[in-house]
């Protein structure tokens, strides 16, 4: 197994709602599998209303997205990731309801996409898309989760 690399994580819930059902440690791990280097990152659970607000005026689109990823280092070489990752908790409990899965399963899979946001991926182009994807579909499994995108 290769070793862990050194993750600085700070965890925010303005947005209380998800903070008993997945511990900080469940976070660190799935966060932890989808690291290529060193990191420094936030994860932060907001409402639909911080949501909007945080698309509106970041990515001018006027309404509340599953996760954003605030990457400050996006250079997939870069010694230390550094990023806030948000997570808004209306938007992922009504998808992960919507695809039939649970919350958390949905949260693990949100996490490792914005991670790698984070460091540079992205999904822009089809071919950056299927890079990606395939990423994300041999992290989760690392972790015991199914494809996200098989029934998509």
């Amino acid at each position: 197994m290769p070793p862990k690399n050194k993750l600085a994580l700070s965890v925010q819930y303005p947005d209380p709602r998800l903070k008993e059902l997945i511990p900080r440690t469940q976070l660190r791990r799935w966060i932890q599998a989808a690291l290529f280097a060193p990191a420094e990152l936030t994860i932060r659970f907001v409402d639909a209303e911080e949501g909007r607000t945080l698309n509106r005026d970041y990515r001018e689109k006027d309404y509340a997205t599953n996760v954003l990823t605030f990457a400050y280092t996006e250079d997939e070489d870069a010694e230390v990731t550094q990023a806030d990752i948000i997570l808004c908790t209306d938007v992922l409990q009504r998808e992960a309801a919507e695809q039939k899965k649970s919350v958390d399963v949905h949260v693990a899979h949100l996490l490792v996409h914005g991670v790698l946001h984070a460091q540079g991926y992205d999904h822009e182009a089809d071919d950056e898309a299927a890079e990606m994807e395939a990423l994300e579909i041999e992290i989760l499994a690392t972790l015991g989760f199914a494809n996200p995108y098989a029934n998509a």
